[in-house]
């Protein structure tokens, strides 16, 4: 597959004029102050496993609503041992129509050292290669088959405003445990997962680190008219029945727009972009990037990969990376 966005150098220089609701920060201020309302209710139970290396909690916290979200929590073995001193945390986002999986699928950061509190993504898991136990007990009005399109009539509705406050109750979730370190945490994910890890950093601001991989959610007005690949395309799909609906969608979604957020983040990032990624296009990626408000920030870039990116070359640079930010 070629090349089909933007040159590099362009990429690098590419800031979209993308309009910012005037309440944007007001919305997110209510809507975080109404989940807050539920005591968080965050509970850890042991998981016995036949894995030498890691202890494992099942982890079932309020999300938005007070909807119980699901979770995994996986420790270095000796984590608990009298004298330990409280690990670092990594929270990770799981990628569109993953849920959390299973304990075994989830032990490289356990493996170097971190605490690793795995999100499960409410109402997906049951796309084939990761299930989820978490369901989103809120309808919407008609919407096309998938996630993008429910309630995108009404940012009020929309179902990525569950997921967003989802994801930041996570962050307090993994805080609450007596073995996490709450002043060294990090965020990331790959995909959807790296779009809520953006939003995540422009709602938290106290984390000590952000790493978005090949992240979706950003730009929606060029991804959507760029790419005709899930899940972007759900949009056309619904756009191209609801003629004259154009305006009010976007409308919508740029309340969730990670280009916004990377404008409120703070935290040092480390994100990654493919160049032939035809799901997650790189200008989309490079938006939130050149937009990100942080003074470090850096980006790998995989010049012949589509959205599997740099996959777990990737991976390894994250670890290196986050040595000096969650060990320093």
């Amino acid at each position: 597959m070629p090349q089909f966005d933007l040159p590099l150098d362009e990429l690098r220089r590419y800031r979209p004029d993308l309009a910012e609701p005037d309440d944007f920060d007001a919305f997110w201020e209510k809507t975080l102050s109404e989940a807050r309302q539920h005591e968080l209710d965050a509970r850890f139970e042991r998981v016995e496993l036949p894995l030498r290396g890691v202890r494992v909690f099942d982890v079932t916290f309020a999300g938005f609503g007070g909807h119980p979200v699901k979770g995994w929590l996986v420790l270095p073995a000796g984590a608990e041992a009298e004298g330990s001193e409280p690990l670092p945390v990594v929270v990770e986002y799981i990628g569109y129509g993953g849920g959390r999986g299973l304990p075994h699928m989830h032990l490289l950061w356990a493996a170097a050292g971190f605490a690793h509190f795995v999100m499960d993504t409410r109402g997906q898991g049951s796309g084939g290669w990761a299930q989820g136990d978490t369901p989103d007990p809120v309808g919407s009005g008609p919407a096309h088959p998938g996630f993008m399109t429910r309630g995108i009539e009404d940012p009020h509705d929309y179902y990525y405003r569950r997921l967003y406050v989802d994801a930041v109750r996570a962050v307090e979730a993994a805080r609450s445990h007596p073995l996490v370190d709450g002043t060294r945490v990090a965020v990331l994910g790959a995909s959807q997962g790296g779009g809520l890890a953006l939003a995540v950093g422009g709602l938290v601001p106290d984390l000590a680190a952000v790493t978005p991989d090949v992240p979706f959610l950003c730009d929606f007005p060029r991804a959507t008219t760029l790419t005709d690949r899930l899940p972007y395309s759900e949009i056309g799909a619904y756009l191209k029945a609801r003629r004259g609906g154009q305006e009010r969608v976007f409308q919508t979604l740029s309340y969730f727009d990670g280009v916004h957020f990377a404008a409120r983040g703070r935290a040092p990032a480390l994100f990654s972009a493919a160049l032939q990624d035809m799901t997650c296009p790189p200008s989309t990626v490079f938006a939130a990037y050149n937009a990100y408000a942080g003074t470090e920030r850096s980006m790998e870039v995989y010049a012949f990969n589509d959205h599997e990116g740099g996959g777990p070359y990737q991976q390894g640079v994250q670890l290196r990376w986050l040595q000096q930010y969650l060990r320093g």
